[in-house]
């Protein structure tokens, strides 16, 4: 699927996020990458086979100020 080089990681990789976007929908939430994962923006994915990959934001909220 992916043209560009070197080859964007594969659905299977580790680090699949790398790929580049073929899509992008902010409006939605969500992109897709050249190879063939959608990428929700509350990081979750959906692999192309199917699979689920589940939210995982940083859980580091010390950083976070709240207003106030």
């Amino acid at each position: 699927m992916c043209k560009h080089q070197p080859p964007c990681p594969t659905a299977e990789s580790a680090d699949r996020e790398a790929a580049h976007l073929v899509a992008h929908f902010p409006e939605q939430g969500w992109s897709l990458l050249c190879n063939g994962v959608l990428l929700f923006e509350d990081t979750g994915e959906l692999l192309p086979d199917g699979e689920i990959i589940a939210p995982h934001r940083p859980l580091g909220t010390e950083s976070v100020t709240a207003a106030a």
